[in-house]
Protein backbone atom coordinates (compact mmCIF):
# COMPACT_ATOMS: atom_id res chain seq x y z
CA UNK A 1 0.00 0.00 0.00
CA UNK A 2 1.81 3.02 -0.99
CA UNK A 3 1.56 6.19 1.44
CA UNK A 4 1.48 10.01 0.28
CA UNK A 5 1.51 13.04 2.27
CA UNK A 6 -0.71 15.63 2.03
CA UNK A 7 1.44 17.73 -0.17
CA UNK A 8 2.32 14.99 -2.40
CA UNK A 9 -1.39 14.39 -2.76
CA UNK A 10 -2.21 18.27 -3.44
CA UNK A 11 0.75 17.86 -6.24
CA UNK A 12 -1.21 15.49 -8.07
CA UNK A 13 1.74 12.93 -7.02
CA UNK A 14 -1.11 10.22 -5.36
CA UNK A 15 -3.22 7.85 -7.77
CA UNK A 16 -6.16 8.34 -9.04
CA UNK A 17 -8.64 5.41 -9.41
CA UNK A 18 -6.41 3.68 -6.48
CA UNK A 19 -6.37 3.48 -2.75
CA UNK A 20 -3.51 4.61 -1.20
CA UNK A 21 -2.44 5.83 2.48
CA UNK A 22 -2.50 9.50 3.39
CA UNK A 23 -0.62 10.58 6.56
CA UNK A 24 -0.04 13.60 8.90
CA UNK A 25 -1.06 15.62 11.68
CA UNK A 26 -4.98 15.98 12.20
CA UNK A 27 -5.45 19.66 12.07
CA UNK A 28 -6.54 21.54 15.29
CA UNK A 29 -10.16 22.61 15.21
CA UNK A 30 -10.86 20.35 12.16
CA UNK A 31 -13.18 17.70 13.29
CA UNK A 32 -16.37 17.79 12.83
CA UNK A 33 -19.32 14.87 13.32
CA UNK A 34 -22.26 14.52 10.79
CA UNK A 35 -26.15 14.38 12.20
CA UNK A 36 -25.43 10.37 11.79
CA UNK A 37 -22.97 10.03 14.47
CA UNK A 38 -20.88 8.06 11.66
CA UNK A 39 -19.45 10.35 9.57
CA UNK A 40 -16.44 11.82 10.73
CA UNK A 41 -15.14 15.25 8.43
CA UNK A 42 -11.21 16.48 9.30
CA UNK A 43 -8.36 17.90 8.09
CA UNK A 44 -5.05 15.80 7.52
CA UNK A 45 -2.12 18.52 7.12
CA UNK A 46 1.64 17.72 7.07
CA UNK A 47 2.29 21.79 8.14
CA UNK A 48 2.78 22.77 4.13
CA UNK A 49 -0.80 21.12 2.85
CA UNK A 50 -4.00 20.28 3.97
CA UNK A 51 -6.12 17.86 2.93
CA UNK A 52 -9.84 17.63 3.80
CA UNK A 53 -10.97 13.94 5.23
CA UNK A 54 -14.27 12.23 4.92
CA UNK A 55 -14.20 9.02 7.20
CA UNK A 56 -17.82 7.02 8.17
CA UNK A 57 -17.09 4.47 11.04
CA UNK A 58 -15.67 4.79 14.24
CA UNK A 59 -12.97 6.94 15.27
CA UNK A 60 -9.98 4.71 16.97
CA UNK A 61 -9.66 5.79 20.69
CA UNK A 62 -6.25 7.25 20.18
CA UNK A 63 -7.56 10.18 17.23
CA UNK A 64 -7.41 13.32 18.49
CA UNK A 65 -6.92 16.78 16.88
CA UNK A 66 -3.19 17.75 16.72
CA UNK A 67 -1.95 14.25 16.34
CA UNK A 68 -0.91 11.83 13.97
CA UNK A 69 -3.00 9.48 11.70
CA UNK A 70 -2.98 7.75 8.30
CA UNK A 71 -6.11 6.99 6.52
CA UNK A 72 -6.29 4.59 3.76
CA UNK A 73 -8.65 5.13 0.84
CA UNK A 74 -9.32 7.48 -2.42
CA UNK A 75 -9.51 10.67 -3.32
CA UNK A 76 -12.61 12.08 -5.44
CA UNK A 77 -12.96 14.33 -7.91
CA UNK A 78 -13.78 16.99 -5.23
CA UNK A 79 -10.16 17.03 -3.86
CA UNK A 80 -11.71 15.31 -0.91
CA UNK A 81 -9.75 12.20 0.32
CA UNK A 82 -12.74 9.58 1.22
CA UNK A 83 -11.55 7.29 3.83
CA UNK A 84 -12.11 3.69 4.17
CA UNK A 85 -10.24 3.28 7.62
CA UNK A 86 -8.60 5.79 9.83
CA UNK A 87 -5.38 4.35 12.13
CA UNK A 88 -4.52 6.69 14.98
CA UNK A 89 -0.93 6.60 16.46
CA UNK A 90 -0.20 5.02 19.64
CA UNK A 91 1.14 8.09 22.15
CA UNK A 92 2.43 11.02 21.78
CA UNK A 93 5.65 10.18 20.80
CA UNK A 94 4.78 7.72 18.19
CA UNK A 95 4.08 8.56 14.53
CA UNK A 96 4.68 6.48 11.66
CA UNK A 97 7.70 6.71 10.04
CA UNK A 98 6.64 7.69 6.73
CA UNK A 99 4.01 10.40 8.48
CA UNK A 100 7.13 11.91 10.52
CA UNK A 101 9.26 12.21 7.45
CA UNK A 102 6.46 13.74 5.21
CA UNK A 103 6.24 16.48 7.68
CA UNK A 104 9.57 16.68 8.51
CA UNK A 105 10.20 17.17 4.13
CA UNK A 106 7.16 19.94 4.21
CA UNK A 107 8.52 21.63 6.61
CA UNK A 108 11.98 22.07 5.37
CA UNK A 109 10.17 23.03 1.73
CA UNK A 110 7.69 25.57 3.11
CA UNK A 111 10.92 27.66 4.99
CA UNK A 112 12.72 27.70 1.60
CA UNK A 113 9.60 28.94 -0.13
CA UNK A 114 8.94 31.87 2.87
CA UNK A 115 12.80 32.50 2.49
Amino acid sequence: MFFFSPTQVASKEAPTNRTFRIGGLVEDGSLKRDKDGLTVRFVVTDTATSIPVVYKGILPDLFKEGRGCVAQGHVGSDGVFYAESVLAKHDENYMPPEAGQAIDKAKIQKTLVDK
